[in-house]
């Protein structure tokens, strides 16, 4: 079940977080099966997890995340909402883990990975999944990473 997590619904209604090009840096990191961040969604920090459980298979960076690139926010009027766009991520070479990846964390860097603030937990997409060692293209879903209304 993805979601926002409570503390980035905070920090989005007092400015806290600016998802558009030149804003924050917001950055992802693939957990595994036994991450408790799709169940604490009351967490102020990464760290504050009570299994964080990032994803240990080869080249995937656990420790500072993967940077989005080309951020955008529209407006979409049909919809009435506002929508978090970034390209796709790639995962070079992604190794196997020692479990599977059971989901991806949307979070805005500060600092380090543990002090950063967790915005969503996404697990739609095609996961769970292993890597082989092969490239991992990580699609957001057409309608953007987050939809505001």
């Amino acid at each position: 079940m993805s979601f926002v997590f409570n503390e980035a619904k905070r920090a989005f209604a007092e400015g806290e977080i600016d998802l558009g090009a030149g804003g924050d840096d917001i950055r992802c990191v693939l957990v595994m099966t036994d991450t408790t961040f799709d169940i604490d969604d009351d967490i102020n920090t990464m760290a504050d997890a009570t299994t964080e459980d990032y994803y240990d298979g080869a080249n995937h960076d656990s420790t500072n995340g993967h940077a989005l690139a080309n951020e955008i926010v529209n407006e979409d009027v049909g919809n009435n909402r506002a929508e978090f766009d970034a390209d796709d991520l790639v995962f070079t070479a992604l190794g196997v883990g020692t479990r599977q990846a059971q989901g991806i964390m949307v979070f805005k860097w500060i600092t380090n990975i543990g002090l950063s603030l967790p915005i969503a937990f996404i697990d739609t997409g095609g996961f769970p999944f292993d890597g082989n060692g092969g490239d991992v293209t990580f699609q957001w879903n057409a309608e953007g990473i987050l939809q505001v209304t």
